[in-house]
Formats: structure tokens, sequence, C-alpha cells
């Protein structure tokens, strides 16, 4: 079988709630993938940040098989010999106290809601039924209906209503919004240090500082969702860290938690918010089984002991110098930290996917976010050499197409 054959296979028997570029991978390694009739590609999407180890680390890949020879599941019903070590790793790596483990960045973010409300309720006395959670505008937090419903962008809502109340949303970066959607009613504000699908967006500097000593001030939570951005994506380890002096109370983790082998996340905080949970209050049955807590302590590892989080950093201002060097009349903005890097096309240039599928022909693979921006995240892995042969192809489409 050839491209063509599974592509018709997709179209004709999966949901059309994709539109992916018309490559069909069939093998990775390191920054690079493979399709199935044989041609190679630089992959600088990582599967949306989940591959910062990049494909198929031989490290996570080693610990896969090893465990998976003893045991994969045993649902929370039981205890397993993997769960508390990873727990202990994840805890103390983000100098938090408690974890909760889940399976998708969706889940964690669900997680972290109910968490908000059930610590509104019973630590801070908000009345019964009554907690606001303020959100940001452009935010994305996963494709939940509760989480849609408090999405400013109007595809994710389309006929999927009615929709949970108790979310206000705010401005990104707007402080004096957050101050006043400050209410005594308000549980927590949940934010995107950057913001990855809203197309690479950077909150003003002193704005999470700023936005967490409203929280203070307020008795509200201050949660980071950091399930794209967390990690090293950005050159740090959370993207919080950019500014000094902040520490979000809930953390929320996934994607490049198990390195691509497996869906693992997490959030991870304050004992006197994770506390509020008693048996039989939240769960899931894959949430914390042992074959992806072994994968997900064998990726974390993998992003200490290489540096991952100092590889983005100055790899990121290498591409991003490079790529502020190119003269293209197509471009109205680069911007990012790290290797997440977004290029704003403007509004003549056509949107970005045609900038995507010229790259695709010319091996390298990225993807459009908002229709107007090209979104660049490589694995952090990658090297310079390799970094310089992405930068003659993205040159090449901004001027000459």
């Amino acid at each position: 079988m050839n491209s063509t054959d599974y592509i018709d296979l997709e179209d004709r028997f999966s949901a059309h709630n994709y539109h992916p570029l018309n490559v069909v991978l069939t093998r990775g390694e390191g920054v690079w993938v493979y399709d199935v009739d044989g041609k190679k590609y630089m992959d600088f999407l990582s599967a949306y940040s989940a591959l910062n180890q990049g494909h198929c680390h031989p490290r996570i890949y080693q610990t896969l098989v090893d465990q998976a020879q003893h045991i994969t599941l045993t649902s929370r019903a039981f205890r397993n010999d993997q769960f508390g070590l990873f727990a202990k790793k994840l805890t103390q790596l983000c100098q938090m106290e408690m974890m909760l483990p889940m399976n998708t960045g969706a889940e964690a973010v669900e997680t972290a809601i109910k968490a908000a409300r059930k610590w509104g309720y019973k630590v801070k006395g908000i009345a019964e039924d009554k907690a606001e959670i303020i959100v940001c505008s452009n935010n994305f937090h996963g494709r939940t209906t509760t989480i849609v419903g408090f999405s400013t962008e109007k595809q994710y809502q389309d006929g999927f209503g009615p929709f949970t109340p108790g979310f206000v949303i705010v401005p990104f970066g707007d402080i004096e919004a957050l101050r006043e959607a400050m209410k005594a009613n308000t549980a927590a504000f949940m934010f995107e240090p950057i913001q990855g699908e809203g197309g690479i967006l950077i909150p003003p500097e002193g704005y999470l500082k700023q936005a967490q000593d409203l929280c203070r001030e307020h008795n509200v939570l201050f949660i980071a969702d950091e399930v794209q951005t967390g990690l090293g994506r950005t050159g740090t380890l959370f993207a919080y860290q950019h500014e000094s002096g902040v520490k979000p109370d809930l953390i929320i983790i996934g994607k490049a938690l198990s390195g691509g082998f497996y869906p693992v996340s997490a959030v991870v905080g304050r004992k006197e918010v994770l506390g509020v949970f008693n048996p039989g209050d939240h769960g899931s049955t894959f949430g914390g089984n042992p074959l992806a807590c072994a994968i997900a302590g064998a990726a974390l590892d993998v992003i200490v002991d290489e540096d991952l989080p100092g590889r983005s950093a100055d790899l990121g201002r290498y591409l991003m110098d490079k790529l502020k060097g190119i003269s293209s009349s197509y471009v109205q903005e680069i911007r990012g930290r790290g290797l997440f890097i977004g290029i704003e096309l403007k509004p003549e240039a056509g949107g970005a996917r045609r900038f995507c599928e010229f790259l695709q022909q010319e091996g390298l693979l990225a993807k459009e976010t908002h229709e107007n921006v090209i979104r660049l995240a490589p694995p952090l892995i990658i090297t310079k050499e390799e970094i310089d042969w992405a930068l003659e192809r993205i040159e090449k489409a901004l001027t000459t197409l």
C-alpha cells in the first residue's frame, strides 16, 4: 500500500475531525520521520510538544519494553510498585507536595477544575455551586464539553452546547481586567504561560507575577496549564519560570511527560489543594498504571539528564535570531521562547497552510495554527546542524512562495 491507499482508508472510515497534511508516517527516530513511500522528513511539530525527547528515544523505549514484560495495568483498586516512585520523582522535580495522575491533558485540566472548585467550597468557604474560575481569551485547555464551553474559538463550541457555567473570561495579558474579575466567589485563575494554540502568544513582562499577587490577595488559586509549554519546551523546565518569584498552586502537565510513548498526564500542587480529594471523588482506570508510571519516570530522567530545557534555550535563541534575519514581505511577526516559536504571516500571505504544505514537499513537517501562524516546535534533542537544514527550507518557503 502507498500513501494514497492509507489516506483513502482514513477518509472513508474515520470521522473528519482533523485536517492533517497528506503525509502517512510509518517510522520515527530522533527528529526524523519516514513515510510509507520511503521519504524522509524532519519533524518540526513534535506532536504538539509531546515529543520533546524525540521520536522513540532508546532509553524510554527500553523502559517500556522492560515494564511491559512485568505488569501494565492494575487500576487504582490495587497498588503497584511504580506509582509511588513516579509520584515522588514528579512532585520533587516540580518542587510541589502532591500529584494526581491522569492520562490526557484534557483529563488533567478537568482534574484541576474539580480540585479548584472543591477547594473553593471546602477551604475558602464559597457558597455551594457558586464557584467561578477565571480563564483567558484565546485559551486552549482541551476538548471536553466543559473546557470548550469557556473557549473563545467559536468553532470549538459550535453544536456542542449547552455548556457548564462558572467560568469568567478575561483578555490574556490584561492585569486590570483580571483585577476587575476577582470576586468573592472566585476560586481560581487558570492560564497558559504562553498560549500555544492561540498562536504562540506571550503575555507582557511581569504579568504572571502581578496575576499571582492578585490571586494571593484575593485567596484565589493560581493554576498554570503547562501541558504544551512544560518540561523544557520554552527553555526552562516550566514556562512560568521565565518570571522570577512565580510559583503556581497547581501545575497541569501532559504531552512530553511520556516522551510520546503513552498517554500520561498529572496535576501537581500544594497539599492543601489536592488534599481535598477523598476516595471516590475522582479517578481513572488507567491513571497511575505501572506502565505509564515507568515510562513517565524515564521520560523525566531524559529531560533532566540531557538538559533539554538548556538545549531549548540555547538553540531557541539561535533559531529565533536566524528567522528574524530572513527578509520576507509576508512575515508580520516572529515570537516565541526556546524552541516554541510562531511565525505570524500578514493577511496577504494567503494563510499558513500553503506554507506548511510547501515545507512538507521540502522535507520539513510543521503545522499552521489560527490560520495565519506557522508553529515551529522541533524535538529538543535537535542539533544546530539540523536547525540549519530546516532554516534553508523555511527561508525558501517565506521568500519564494
